[in-house]
């Protein structure tokens, strides 16, 4: 069985996204359990038995269930579309924001600019972290500003 590694993205069979945060031991049963965040939502975090995490998914219980394996890894094009999906889920600048912190690792200039770009938000030029920055003081100001829109 393979066990799965921090930062992986797997899709539940009902379709939802997860990234794996620890692969941890049960104190009391030295029991392997997957711990992952949903990507929907950062706030939720996870603890599966890795036996169930690894298993097929039940074909009598959900017999029209498009997937094998209750969760799959993704390929990083999924990866990067699944965070994509996340940033532009977000109803405000302020859960953007934390979109984007949330995403800082795995970010590229590409990736970067699409999501400014979903902001109409305008780069600085330079490297990675610049343009990070750039978009993250950028999605500050606007959740700033956002309450005091929304209030009049």
């Amino acid at each position: 069985m393979n066990i799965p590694k921090p930062q992986e993205v797997y899709r539940h069979f009902k379709g939802n996204m997860y990234r794996v945060l620890a692969v941890a031991k049960h104190s009391e049963t030295g029991e392997k359990l997957v711990v992952y965040q949903s990507l929907n939502d950062e706030n939720d975090a996870y603890a599966r038995p890795l036996e169930m995490f690894m298993s097929p998914v039940d074909k009598e219980k959900y017999p029209d269930a498009k997937q094998e394996m209750r969760f799959e890894l993704t390929s990083e094009a999924d990866q990067d579309d699944a965070d994509l999906d996340a940033f532009m889920a977000c109803e405000t600048y302020g859960e953007k924001l934390t979109a984007l912190v949330n995403m800082r690792n795995r970010l590229t200039p590409e990736k970067l600019t699409l999501l400014a770009c979903t902001c109409d938000i305008v780069l600085p030029q330079g490297d990675t972290i610049t343009k990070y920055e750039g978009l993250k003081s950028s999605l500050a100001l606007r959740s700033k500003y956002e309450g005091t829109r929304l209030r009049n």
